[in-house]
């Protein structure tokens, strides 16, 4: 009986690092919308970024680079899709993990495009709204792209 016992608690133990484990890995709150936002600069078609700039920002989203400030999911949509197609295909992905502090989070970010990897680097400000969405983006360039020049964007 003391054998069963000790094999059922060491069971019992298995199930939950293995419940923990997975757990830790699922986005949640504003990783889940980090995620998204993440997703919305690499979405393949119009249909997916629609959805998931519905998921990440908020209707009243500013986002305010070097480039000037868009206002609106629409507006960014418009600007990611007018990148692509001046540069090709693009792929936006973290450098590390990024760092939640309250209502805001910082992404640092790397962007391969053009066939350069890193095409640019950067890092972005986000500040979530009570709703849990994106309303404001600061985005740093901290390597841009060769030739880049701010006045040529306005």
């Amino acid at each position: 009986m003391a054998e069963t016992t000790e094999s059922t608690q060491a069971t019992e133990s298995t199930e939950a690092t293995a419940t923990t484990e997975t757990t830790a890995h699922a986005p949640t709150g504003h990783e889940a919308t980090i995620d998204a936002y993440v997703r919305f600069w690499n979405a393949a078609s119009p249909d997916e970024g629609e959805r998931l700039a519905a998921t990440a920002f908020s209707d009243g989203i500013r986002y305010h680079a070097l480039i000037g400030t868009l206002s609106g999911p629409a507006e960014l949509a418009a600007f990611r899709d007018e990148f692509t197609r001046e540069v090709g295909p693009a792929v936006f992905r973290p450098r590390a993990e990024a760092q939640i502090l309250s209502d805001r989070a910082r992404l640092r970010w790397e962007l391969e495009a053009g066939g350069r990897q890193p095409f640019a680097t950067g890092t972005d400000v986000l500040v979530f709204g009570r709703d849990g969405r994106i309303d404001s983006v600061s985005a740093f360039l901290d390597q841009a792209p060769e030739g880049f020049t701010p006045q040529a964007h306005p």
